[in-house]
């Protein structure tokens, strides 16, 4: 598979100055499936749909609203968002350089490859090899899809990895997850350690892989090659129905009013 480029700019800090590519790291390994009308195979389409007045909302009647409180919001204009959201970013400015190792995995959230463009290659090994060597990250600020991410800039495998981090306050305190202090038995501690010195391994990620994926995959294949894929006829979408793809699914909400009349 081809690396597609997410975002193209520098990576920067102090007088130095890499162009980089931003590309995926990662391939969701989720199988997925489209909703289809059982009689004629068409696709079925989510729509906005208002219970009060029962009937379906076009785009030019949908705005966000923040909800404050169980049937209590604050509307907010596309123009106020905009007004608030941070320029699209240009550079990665690593402004201080820390030790992963103090990073808790807590704060990971999701893994990129920055790869070097034409001009950038030379300094692009460079900083990786040093990198490596010192096994230090570059802390930055990063603004991708009208979003400012906290991101750490690492070397991997003769490469750059970058990886958006959650700000602190996205994590939530542990006080009622961790158990109460109490007396450990001595022969309890002892027996526990030896299990975990007898399960010892070095990491292999490739040893492990997700069984139902395969399965389901599988399946897939099993059935295509036993009878041809259907086929949706050809429906021309209707002019204000609405955006396809929305967050609410029409049966669950006609569901929900039913049951509430």
């Amino acid at each position: 598979m081809a690396m597609q480029g997410i975002w193209s700019g520098t990576i920067s800090f102090s007088l130095v100055a890499i162009p980089v590519q931003l590309v995926k790291a990662i391939v969701p390994g989720r199988v997925s499936f489209r909703l289809l009308h059982s009689e004629d195979y068409s696709p079925l389409a989510r729509r906005m749909f208002c219970p009060e007045q029962e009937r379906m909302v076009p785009a030019d009647e949908i705005i966000r609203g923040y909800e404050i409180g169980p049937d209590r919001y604050i509307p907010i204009t596309d123009e106020e968002l905009a007004s608030v959201s941070p320029e699209r970013s240009r550079t990665i400015e690593i402004v201080e350089f820390i030790d992963m190792n103090e990073v808790d995995p807590i704060y990971f959230d999701h893994p990129y490859y920055l790869v070097p463009l034409k001009g950038g290659e030379k300094a692009y090994r460079l900083l990786v090899e040093v990198m490596r060597r010192t096994n230090k990250a570059g802390l930055a600020k990063f603004v991708l899809a009208e979003r400012e991410y906290l991101v750490a800039v690492k070397s991997t495998e003769g490469a750059l990895a970058l990886t958006t981090l959650h700000y602190s306050e996205e994590i939530l305190p542990d006080e009622d997850i961790s158990p109460r202090e109490g007396k450990i038995e001595a022969v309890e501690k002892s027996r526990i350690k030896k299990s975990i010195r007898q399960m010892m391994a070095d990491f292999n990620p490739g040893k492990y892989a997700d069984a139902r994926r395969e399965k389901v995959m599988a399946l897939l294949k099993q059935k295509a090659k036993e009878k041809a894929p259907v086929e949706a006829p050809a429906i021309a979408e209707e002019e204000g129905a609405g955006p396809a793809d929305l967050i609410a699914a029409l049966e669950e909400i006609m569901r929900q009013v039913k049951q509430n009349r």
